[in-house]
């Protein structure tokens, strides 16, 4: 989502800045149109009271964020997540990264995971002002099958674009999609690398039951706080499917 309103700026001569810490709001310009991206919604409270700012804001169901964080976490190359690869005195001098790889089991990763940079994710998505008139509340599991682009439209449409400039806007969406264009990309960058598969729900096949167990303990609070569940029943719907199990086993 951050490459698609950076290709919107670029394509609309609007200026694109990422400020991922609230006291560098002073960045943005006073007049004029700008887009403003923050991978952990904290925006700056008085970015968050100006009347001229909206504010679009984007969730994934935190089971398969925690999936996905975790491998991404181990397997990444990447040097962007400086906090993967520095030395920790409470891991006995192993990174972030190094000691999820040496951890024996997925269950483990997963923990290990759940209580680091998870809880540290969820916490973001828990803070953030749901419903208020100046936001847009989305979630991945509905942009990531909005082909027709009714919904990402609509985001864009909420920020003011003109219709030719939604148009412009729409064609970079699915340019940039797990069902469009970044499909058949060939690109090895962070995209490709943090992408397995992008569908929804993965963690019904992929979430290992001692691991669905300890989220609903520690989390399954949040995800009805959050309107991923109702109640705390969900673990009937678990169908997990080992790593490396074939059809029939």
């Amino acid at each position: 989502m951050r490459r698609v309103f950076r290709d919107i700026g670029k394509a609309l001569d609007i200026p694109f800045l990422g400020i991922h810490r609230p006291e560098k709001w002073e960045r943005i310009p006073a007049h004029g149109r700008v887009i403003v991206v923050n991978w952990g919604a904290r925006f700056a409270p008085e970015l968050k009271a100006q009347q001229d700012a909206r504010f679009f804001h984007l969730i994934r169901d935190p089971r398969d964020v925690l999936l996905s964080g975790a491998r991404y976490h181990e397997t990444t190359t990447m040097q962007t997540e400086t906090f993967l690869f520095k030395p920790r005195r409470d891991l006995g001098g192993r990174t972030y990264q190094e000691h999820l790889q040496a951890l024996p089991t997925l269950e483990d990763k997963l923990a290990f995971e759940m209580a680091e940079m998870h809880r540290k994710t969820l916490d973001q998505m828990l803070d953030w002002d749901y419903g208020a008139a100046r936001n847009i509340d989305l979630r991945y599991e509905d942009l990531i099958g909005d082909t027709d682009c009714q919904l990402f439209a609509k985001v864009l449409r909420f920020f003011g674009f003109n219709e030719d400039e939604i148009a412009t806007g729409c064609e970079i969406f699915v340019a940039n999609s797990l069902f469009g264009g970044l499909a058949q990309s060939t690109e090895t960058g962070r995209a490709k690398t943090h992408v397995k598969s992008g569908k929804a729900a993965q963690w019904v096949t992929a979430l290992p039951p001692q691991t669905a167990a300890l989220y609903l303990e520690r989390h399954g609070d949040d995800l009805i706080t959050l309107g991923y569940e109702q109640d705390k029943t969900w673990l009937g719907r678990l169908d997990y499917t080992p790593r490396g199990a074939s059809d029939g086993t």
